[in-house]
Parts: C-alpha cells; sequence; structure tokens
C-alpha cells in the first residue's frame, strides 16, 4: 500500500478548510495575529501543498494592531462558485468575534478583494452554495436564551450580488454533547440529504467532529446518534496525535472524500508546534460519512488517495539567504508589515533591521519575521552583525510562543559597553537573563536546536571554529499547554531598542532551518 506521512501542513497551521476547483485543490488556516493573514495552499494531490499567497497581504486590511498573538483572524471557509473564491473568517478580540468578513477573488494567486464586513455574530463562519445557486452562511455563537446551551450554530441567505446578509436567521443545531460548545459548522448535500458537520468539546483535549442532518437546508437538523464522529478524546497519553476536530470535506476528481483536520503531536502530554493540518479518508453511507473507516483515527502514516502518484517525502528545509529581496511567503511578522523595520541591506546580501523600540513583549509590530517551527527536532541557525550601543539594544534570535511568552538569543552589550551575547526568557511579566556570553565585534552565529526534551542556545563568532552553549530551556516552556493560547512556536528574527529611541541596526546575512534525524 503507498502512503503518506500525516501532518500533510506540519506546524501551526490550524482550522484548515479546502475548496476542489477541478483537479487543482485549495486550503486555507488560521493565521491569529500574524501578517500577513490567512495563508492559502494548493495541491494537485491532497498530500503536497504549495503555499500560493496569503487572502489579506496589504496593510490596513484588518486591524490587528493591540490584539494578543492568538486573537486575530480565526478559522476562515474557502469556497468557489460560479467562477469566484470566497473566503470568510472573523476576526477576534479577546477571545470573542469581534468582525466577520468575507473576500472574493477569481485566481486564487489573487488579489483578493478588500474584507467585506458582514452583520454577523459569533465566530466559524462558512458558506454552503445550494443546487438552486443560493448562498447560505452559516456560523456559531452564544446560544439563544432559553438554556439549550452554551452554543449554537445559526444560518442566513448571503446576497452574491451585494456581498450581504439577507433574510431570516435560521437557528440550526446546538450540538450533539450536551454542555459542549459548537462550533466549526460546515454543511455538504449528498444524495438529497443536508449533512452539518460540527466541533465540539473546545479545541483541546476533548475535541471532536460532529454531526446532524436534514431534508432541507434550513433545517430542522436531527443529530446523528453516531457522534462524535471523529475524535482522540477517549485515546489515552500514549497515543501520538490528540485535539483532533474541526473538518472539511472534499471530493476528488474520481470519487474519493477526504477530510481535512486539526491535530496534535504531544509530547509527555505537552505540545509546541501547533495545531497541524491532517488529511483523513472518508465513505459514505445511507447514515452519512464514516472517517478513518478502516482505523476509526486519525494516523501518522495514512493511505495515499488515488489520485496521488507515487512520490519520495521532502522535510521542509533549507537556506533562506534573503539577498536583495523580502522574505518568502513562509515568513509572517506580528500585526502588520514592517517593511518600514526590515528590508535588504544596501549591499544586497542579507537584510537590515532596525533596533525600534517595540519589544516582541507587546502587542504592537515589532522590528520581527518569523517562520513556523514544523519539526520537534530542529535546527535553525542565523548569521548577524549588531554594534549594539546600550544595554536595551538587542538582536538576534527568537524562539516565540507570544508576546508574553518566549526566548531570546542576542547581541547586546554589558553595562560597560563589551559585547556579549545574552539567553532571555519572558514568561507573563517576568523577565529572566538565563546566560551570558562575552564576544568580539563583528559577526557572530546563533543557534537554536530543538527536540523532545530541550532548546538548545550556542553562539559562535565568526572566524572561529567551535561553538559555545549558552543555556538551554526546557521543551515544555514553549508548549501552548504552558503558554496558553491557540498558536504553534515560531523561530524568527528581531531587533528591538526596549522602549528607547536608537540608531542600532542588525544585518542578517542568513537564516538556515534543518529538521533534525528521524523528521
Amino acid at each position: 500500500m503507498r502512503t503518506f506521512r500525516n501532518p500533510v501542513l506540519p506546524g501551526c497551521h490550524p482550522d484548515p478548510s479546502i475548496c476542489r476547483v477541478g483537479a487543482d485543490f485549495y486550503l486555507v488556516t488560521s493565521s491569529f495575529a500574524y501578517y500577513p493573514g490567512l495563508p492559502l495552499f494548493h495541491s494537485r494531490d491532497l498530500v503536497r501543498w504549495r503555499r500560493l499567497t496569503h487572502v489579506l497581504n496589504r496593510p490596513g486590511q484588518l486591524p490587528l494592531q493591540g490584539l494578543d498573538v492568538s486573537d486575530g483572524v480565526w478559522a476562515p471557509t474557502i469556497r468557489h462558485h460560479d467562477g469566484t473564491f470566497y473566503v470568510v473568517s472573523t476576526v477576534a478580540v479577546n477571545r470573542q468575534g469581534s468582525i466577520t468578513f468575507v473576500v472574493t477573488a477569481t485566481d486564487p494567486a489573487g488579489p483578493w478583494s478588500d474584507p467585506v464586513p458582514l452583520e454577523a455574530e459569533g465566530i466559524d463562519p462558512s458558506l454552503f452554495f445550494d443546487d438552486d445557486g443560493r448562498c447560505w452562511f452559516t456560523a456559531c455563537r452564544d446560544a439563544a436564551p432559553g438554556g439549550r446551551g452554551p452554543g449554537e450554530l445559526w444560518m442566513r441567505e448571503l446576497d452574491l450580488e451585494r456581498l450581504k446578509l439577507v433574510g431570516p436567521t435560521h437557528v440550526l443545531w446546538h450540538g450533539a454533547v450536551r454542555g459542549a460548545w459548537v462550533e466549526a459548522p460546515r454543511l455538504y448535500k449528498r444524495d438529497g440529504v443536508y449533512h452539518l458537520l460540527a466541533a465540539e468539546g473546545g479545541t483541546e483535549r476533548n475535541h471532536s467532529v460532529t454531526a446532524a442532518r436534514a431534508a432541507t437546508v434550513t433545517g430542522p437538523y436531527v443529530t446523528d446518534p453516531r457522534s462524535p464522529l471523529l475524535t482522540h478524546r477517549h485515546r489515552g497519553p500514549a497515543e501520538p496525535v490528540h485535539n483532533v476536530g474541526h473538518a472539511d470535506l472534499v471530493d476528488t476528481p474520481d470519487g474519493e472524500t477526504w477530510a481535512v483536520t486539526l491535530a496534535v503531536r504531544p509530547i509527555d502530554g505537552t505540545h509546541t508546534l501547533g495545531r497541524e493540518v491532517f488529511l483523513v479518508p472518508v465513505t459514505w453511507t445511507e447514515h452519512g460519512p464514516v472517517f478513518a473507516p478502516e482505523t476509526g483515527g486519525v494516523r501518522l502514516t495514512e493511505r495515499l488517495p488515488r489520485l496521488a502518484a507515487p512520490f519520495v517525502e521532502e522535510a521542509a528545509r533549507g537556506r533562506t539567504n534573503f539577498d536583495g529581496a523580502v522574505p518568502g511567503l513562509e515568513w509572517s511578522s506580528l500585526r502588520g508589515p514592517v517593511t518600514h523595520l526590515i528590508r535588504p541591506a544596501a549591499d544586497g546580501r542579507g537584510l537590515e533591521i532596525d533596533a525600534a523600540p517595540e519589544p516582541l513583549t507587546t502587542t504592537g509590530v515589532p522590528a520581527f519575521i518569523a517562520r513556523r517551527q514544523q519539526h520537534v527536532r530542529c535546527h535553525a541557525t542565523t548569521s548577524l552583525t549588531f554594534p549594539a550601543a546600550h544595554p536595551a539594544e538587542e538582536a538576534g534570535l527568537a524562539v516565540f510562543q507570544n508576546q508574553a511568552h518566549h526566548a531570546t538569543l542576542a547581541l547586546t552589550v554589558d553595562e560597560e559597553g563589551h559585547p556579549q551575547v545574552a539567553l532571555t526568557i519572558r514568561e507573563v511579566g517576568t523577565t529572566t537573563r538565563l546566560a551570558t556570553t562575552p564576544l568580539p565585534p563583528g559577526k557572530t552565529h546563533l543557534s537554536v536546536e530543538s527536540d523532545e526534551s530541550r532548546y538548545l542556545f550556542r553562539a559562535r563568532p565568526a572566524g572561529t571554529a567551535d561553538w559555545t552553549e549558552v543555556g538551554t530551556v526546557e521543551r515544555s516552556f514553549f508548549s501552548t499547554e504552558r503558554a496558553g493560547g491557540f498558536v504553534g512556536v515560531h523561530l524568527g528574527l528581531y531587533a528591538t531598542a526596549n522602549g528607547r529611541p536608537s540608531t542600532a541596526r542588525a544585518t542578517v546575512r542568513r537564516f538556515d532551518y534543518e529538521p533534525g534525524l528521524g523528521e
């Protein structure tokens, strides 16, 4: 049997949604407070995905400044109808839906329209195009008065000409699990029956896929008694995949059905990579969809879709030289563009990063770019020069979970102005300098290496052969279970003057990311 390895999108890619147009598949995921927003991927076989663009990639499209990293752009849905692609999503503030919007494009590579706000409360919006061409908008919100549960799924029609919700509101369903929050509605029609998928139990260990069905699109919907249709909540701690839920279905041209779903890969009860995209086979019976019919669960090794040709999997790796160009699509900043702070170096070799006053600990836009950590065992290295003049000025590598929870390995100076490299952790308002090592001035190589137990930080002045171990931080420090929120670790580059005006500037020559052995 030909197989592939799950997840198909490793690293922090939560809340996947998928659609197909002919032989092409398109997938979007949440981006939270990272910018650009809503990464969009393309595939021909459901397994190998290429980052195509970001749906939100222009300054000022959405207000993200001031938001926690785990707020921002949540849970999109992508659909295609009559030559137009639609993405609906929500901006969350303080973990609640604030602005729900729709964007459109005739080419998935863009340009995408500016967001059009919709009169919709709640989160996790979705679209369903019925056979008659009408478009139905669904979302989840706090339940209406009456004590029927903490959450409900609701529906209104979307006028495609005006991009406006019209007509009455229909309450569809309150979920299958009494007392559990129901979210992530997705509608499908099969043999004249409307199937409503949802996620229940929260996005942690009790996460699950549940379902209801109806004879008409507006209901009434009756709970599928088989619910949950997919979950790992009953699996023990040795299970390599947990938190399974938030599914979306797609049919292949040859008639197979597959689901994309989020899940995590914990180690000793904690995970650092965030919620990743897993691919799960689905079959249909008279009772509705059957997820993972062979095993009943999400596997790390799964059979290939029939349309997938044999291939050799390649891990995400390689060198980013930044030569005369802005970082590629795999790189993100926080809450907005940073082109005024980070630019190609004057000599065309690398990047220059201004030591801006904004530190990583605030909810502003720091001088910071990062890429997702995609492997538990990995090695990231950079080479930079930073002539700091004050101890508040620093630049280097960041292992970033959120603004209140991260570590930095930075070039700076001590109180006497002597160059040094410093390892610092920040956790819930507390800053701890773990270690410092004196350095000669000039170009320095910085490194972080992670495995199942720790992150190891090292430094090496240019022109020397031996690395100096600066310090270590336990892996669980960077886990979602300890840091909170909904995101995974990002590895990046930054510079800051920590609230002071500064003319200092770091020059970064390269950034290497390599998966470890066995990844």
